[in-house]
């Protein structure tokens, strides 16, 4: 394989995954002015002080020491943000270890590329290919994660709602969930019982909670308990009412993306389809395109065809995306 071909495979490959990182970042919509507000009642990230969020994880120690000249801390640009989503994503394996096997990744890329005695500008992208894939599968399990938690919500606060009817205390209705129920939301709320058992305020855990489950549902939840326990009123009442919410919330979320479900695969197969197509010519008959790596004519066609890969991408996310 000669290096124009070679180039060819990059630059399709590196058209494929900007457009999934595109498409994954608009996946997300940007927070609007209701969930800034949920966020600053709930105590948001950005008003917290390292001491804050160490003081929620007594059971477990963080990741990274914030303190204490920790190594990571100093090596990593942002420790604090790695590290909550290192416990989003509830690993078990030590960040030492998962560092060691990013840096072994990294470092198997670079032999890779030096047996296959790939061009030197090669190298780094296979190594940082290899090292981002630990930290995509901690992205991706941490959305899992949170799945699992958001649908088994709706029946944990009810539970709650009834422990608090047979009277029980708060405290007691969070353990009665992390007894009776499996999975993220019965560790979550083991957490929390725990963290108040060892003299944590109940508020400050449940804000905890909240920052490691970023979603609304979670907030409405922490919002109702600590309005409650600083103005009084029928807590059962209103989780039975925010149980309520989030189960219809879910089931509508769940129709949407079912009637939305045709867009986004026609969108997947209308944007991988045009690099996929490159990278297929590459290797089948290189000569048919190679014209457009060597002449200039050829080079302005591929990167007007970017430019439009990305437009339609973002048109698509407007069209399919349904804010529930």
């Amino acid at each position: 394989m000669d290096d124009s071909m070679f180039l060819s495979l990059v630059i399709g490959i590196g058209v494929i995954v900007l457009v999934g990182a595109v498409g994954v970042m608009m996946s997300g919509s940007f927070v609007k002015l209701a969930e800034r507000r949920l966020e600053g009642l709930t105590g948001g990230r950005g008003k917290r002080t390292k001491e804050q969020l160490a003081s929620g994880i007594l059971l477990r120690p963080s990741a990274i020491s914030l303190g204490g000249g920790s190594l990571w801390a100093k090596l990593v640009p942002n420790p604090e943000n790695l590290n909550l989503l290192y416990e989003q994503a509830d690993v078990n394996l030590t960040f030492n270890s998962f560092m060691a096997l990013v840096i072994g990744l990294a470092a198997v890329g670079l032999v890779v590329g030096l047996v296959f005695r790939l061009p030197f500008y090669a190298l780094p992208l296979g190594a940082g290919f290899l090292a981002a894939l630990p930290f995509l599968w901690l992205l991706k399990r941490k959305q899992k994660r949170i799945k699992k938690f958001v649908a088994a919500m709706p029946e944990a606060v009810e539970l709650i709602g009834r422990a608090l009817r047979a009277g029980h205390g708060l405290a007691s209705g969070l353990h009665l969930v992390s007894e009776e129920m499996r999975g993220p939301i019965a560790d979550e709320f083991n957490r929390v019982f725990e963290e108040q058992n060892l003299g944590i305020p109940i508020e400050l855990s449940l804000r905890n909670m909240a920052d490691r489950i970023p979603v609304m549902d979670v907030r409405f939840f922490v919002i109702a308990i600590i309005i409650q326990r600083a103005t009084g009123g029928d807590l059962a009442e209103v989780l039975d009412k925010i149980g309520r919410l989030i189960r219809q919330r879910y089931e509508l979320l769940g129709h949407v993306k079912a009637l939305t479900a045709e867009g986004r695969l026609s969108g997947i197969v209308l944007l991988a389809l045009p690099p996929g197509l490159l990278a297929f010519l590459s290797f089948s008959n290189y000569g048919y395109i190679s014209i457009l790596f060597t002449t200039s004519v050829g080079t302005k066609m591929l990167v007007a065809t970017g430019v439009m890969q990305l437009l339609g991408a973002w048109m698509i996310n407007k069209i399919v995306a349904i804010k529930v």
